[in-house]
């Protein structure tokens, strides 16, 4: 296995240490989009598709820690909508990977994200209240969100665009979450073994990344029970403010071949 990883220089593992803390940090509830940064900052030194197969393992464990911690804390009637409405959209983007620009859905996810932290941010100066479930609202998003994260890895952005609204306390919004994108997160194992991406390097490379992995999901859980609930939204519309720019900085290369 030591000969596995020395493949991956010192170089790779500055960037995969703090990139695996901060999805844990995600994955334990705190940050919401915080786990959207993994795999961009690992493709700074391999390949997407390799950055996106290190990972998973490394997700399945981070959700299996925070499904433990947040077990019974979970909004039902969302995972209920939003998980087969996923479901479906992640069929919707393995038929269309091939037809539609990554840039282009990255630019639309990062312009969504904008808007609706932007609003969120105007109802909550403004004091007004918090909208109310919606059936159809909860199956597009749902759907969006499935679409987007087989496509880009951008399945945050459309959850949140649809669950941040809905002011839920910090808890039930944070293991309501958990088990939305554990459930997204299984469904992609079958894909990513068929690209031939499980290969033992790769893999060992995973299993040297779950002791911070471990770490970064326990901070998370902890830091969401410390914090105010104020605190928590304000923090999460600042993520989505930072990711909505770097998903539409990431898709430039879409606006650039217009001009």
């Amino acid at each position: 296995m030591l000969s596995d990883l020395l493949q991956f220089g010192p170089a790779f593992f500055a960037i995969a240490i703090p990139a695996v803390f901060l999805v844990g940090l995600s994955k334990g509830g705190f940050g919401g989009g915080l786990s959207m940064l993994g795999t961009p900052l690992l493709t700074l030194v391999i390949s997407p598709v390799q950055a996106a197969a290190i990972l998973l393992p490394v997700l399945l464990l981070m959700d299996a820690i925070s499904l433990y911690n947040y077990r019974g804390i979970v909004d039902w009637a969302i995972i209920k909508i939003m998980v087969p409405a996923a479901c479906i959209g992640i069929l919707l983007g393995w038929a269309t990977a091939s037809m539609v620009s990554d840039s282009w859905i990255r630019i639309i996810v990062g312009a969504i994200s904008l808007l609706f932290a932007a609003n969120q941010i105007t109802k909550d100066l403004l004091k007004r209240n918090a909208n109310t479930p919606n059936l159809f609202a909860a199956s597009f998003w749902g759907c969006f969100a499935g679409f987007t994260s087989f496509i880009a890895h951008a399945g945050a952005p459309p959850y949140q665009a649809y669950t941040v609204p809905l002011k839920m306390e910090k808890m039930l919004f944070a293991g309501t979450s958990v088990i939305f994108f554990a459930s997204i997160n299984t469904l992609k194992v079958i894909p990513y073994f068929f690209l031939g991406q499980f290969t033992s390097d790769n893999l060992a490379t995973s299993a040297s990344l779950l002791p911070i992995a471990v770490v970064g999901v326990l901070t998370g859980v902890v830091l969401v029970k410390k914090i105010s609930q104020n605190f928590f939204y304000r923090f999460t519309y600042m993520i989505m403010l930072i990711i909505g720019c770097k998903l539409i900085w990431d898709g430039r290369p879409a606006l650039l071949a217009l001009i």
